[in-house]
């Protein structure tokens, strides 16, 4: 099987690469180590436009938390909402548009995006968080709208969006949940079999680190 990772060299986009390298050939690439910017679509197009189609998965792991820090109130609201939203949003978005070509439409494809519980609406009950929380809900209808899209022309896709839990990488480092947090490993490890287990019927879900469906 061949996998495309998008976010590969992040803590937990290096851990899907390593987990699924050991199932076939994997194909990553990110910002660190690319230079791949997904809020500029010019980059994303060449970069996919260099691959050969025939990707039975593609990981969209790539995101950021915060500019500076996460509000935790109106009053630090500001710019870094748009940047936010760039990569969380419409980076994933643009990297679909332009990963399509490469997926196969006669067999089982898997897209797994990583989202997070806090960008579920219905289960905000502490506000603050303003532009993760918005950039995540956002990326949510627009892989929702793209699952029911793709089903037209791939119909054993399944696409999900994927809640990997607080995971102990960079990205979580200076938060200390009331939890233990997930290995990268770990998570990964959930991850890939969530995505293993999902239905066509079930595409464009949002789905926890052991498959629970959360809500919208």
């Amino acid at each position: 099987m061949r996998a495309l990772v998008i976010g590969a060299s992040g803590g937990i986009g290096s851990a899907l690469t390593a987990q699924l390298r050991g199932q076939g050939e994997v194909v990553g690439l990110s910002r660190r180590e690319h230079g791949l910017d997904v809020t500029d679509e010019a980059q994303v197009q060449a970069a996919l436009g260099r691959l050969e189609p025939g990707f039975d998965r593609l990981w969209i792991a790539s995101g950021i938390l915060a500019v500076t820090a996460p509000e935790k109130s109106m009053r630090q609201f500001g710019d870094d909402f748009v940047q936010v939203m760039a990569v969380n949003a419409l980076g994933p978005m643009l990297v679909l548009k332009h990963a399509l070509r490469l997926l196969p439409r006669d067999r089982r494809v898997e897209v797994g995006v990583l989202s997070a519980k806090v960008g579920s609406i219905g289960d905000n009950h502490l506000g603050g968080w303003y532009s993760y929380r918005a950039s995540k809900a956002a990326l949510n209808q627009l892989m929702h709208g793209a699952a029911v899209e793709i089903a037209r022309s791939h119909p054993q896709a399944v696409l999900a969006l994927l809640h990997p839990g607080t995971v102990d990488t960079p990205f979580t480092a200076q938060y200390a949940p009331p939890y233990e947090k997930l290995s990268p490993d770990d998570a990964a490890g959930r991850l890939i079999a969530v995505m293993a287990g999902l239905t066509t019927a079930q595409s464009g879900g949002f789905f926890d680190y052991s498959g629970a469906e959360l809500p919208w």
